[in-house]
């Protein structure tokens, strides 16, 4: 685990130079067809020389949920084990890192009509300022929750709508996971917050020069999207898309992206420090490889 541009892949391609594992992929982008630049991919030479799951499984007009992932993994990991080999949980999605391990909380479901008058109250006053209300009466969940995203806002707020109760207090109440796996659970932390940053915004510039408004452009043509999809709202992509719409310039997008992925890695840290019993590792240190390698080998043998 990880956040955004901290080394996971590579790491978990070392590790299946040393071990017999296949990686199921823990990203909620990922799972989109035809998006491969803005979400940092495995290229083809890749998933040959090591067999990855749950990528490229729905097209960018689909959505996937946490349980959706659950019922994946499970079947991805229960066919590695059958082959004798490990399955090796590699992204940045903590939720579905959490869900996989923790089980899912019985959520009330959509409401058609209190959606209507949250996405009312969005259109007079902004996703940021819907934003601001979960501060006040969901902070935890407000935390990990970029104020744009119109999505997840929505349901926190639906979900305290109809149950009067916070959505980070249900999921806290949960259910008993029934994972049938010892895991062993490896972040990989930044020591240099501003190194990251550095990372971050070098790998943005090489997606732009790989063709990213490309991508999105091509997206946009072949497929029924609009911006509100969750495809489209996925960090990069939805900066692209505005610039497609004239809303900006190429030096605000390049700004704009860089920020929006910033804020991603922060959340993602929040999620990684709350996880117990996690072992941690300088995502930057060049002995990282090393270090992990070293240290499996005794996890394993317990």
């Amino acid at each position: 685990m990880g956040p955004t541009a901290s080394g996971k892949t590579g790491v978990a391609l070392e590790l299946a130079r040393h071990f017999p594992v296949e990686i199921v992929s823990v990203d909620s982008a990922l799972v989109y067809r035809r998006m491969d630049i803005g979400t940092a991919k495995p290229d083809l030479a890749t998933r040959l020389e090591v067999p990855h799951h749950l990528i490229d499984i729905i097209d960018p007009t689909g959505n996937y949920s946490a349980a959706q992932f659950c019922d994946d993994a499970l079947e991805a990991m229960r066919g590695i084990v059958e082959r004798n080999r490990v399955p090796l949980l590699t992204g940045g999605t903590m939720l579905y890192f959490k869900a996989l391990q923790e089980g899912l909380s019985d959520l009330p479901a959509a409401d058609a009509d209190i959606r209507m008058v949250i996405d009312a109250m969005a259109v007079k006053a902004g996703w940021p300022a819907i934003h601001r209300e979960l501060e006040r009466i969901d902070p935890a969940t407000a935390e990990r929750l970029d104020p744009n995203d119109a999505q997840r806002i929505q349901r926190a707020m639906e979900i305290f709508y109809l149950t009067g109760k916070p959505m980070s207090e249900l999921i806290a109440a949960g259910r008993s996971a029934s994972l049938p796996y010892r895991m062993i659970p490896i972040a990989l932390i930044p020591g240099d917050r501003a190194a990251l940053h550095r990372r971050i915004a070098a790998r943005f510039e090489e997606m732009l020069e790989l063709g990213l408004i490309n991508e999105v452009r091509a997206l946009r043509e072949d497929y029924d999207l609009k911006p509100s999809l969750p495809s489209m709202r996925c960090v990069g992509y939805r900066q692209v898309w505005q610039y497609l719409d004239g809303e900006f310039g190429l030096a605000a997008l390049r700004d704009k992206a860089v920020a929006a992925t910033r804020q991603l890695a922060k959340r993602q840290l929040t999620w990684l420090r709350a996880m117990p019993g996690v072992k941690a590792f300088d995502g930057l240190d060049e002995g990282l490889k090393g270090h992990i390698e070293a240290w499996l080998p005794e996890q394993l043998g317990r």
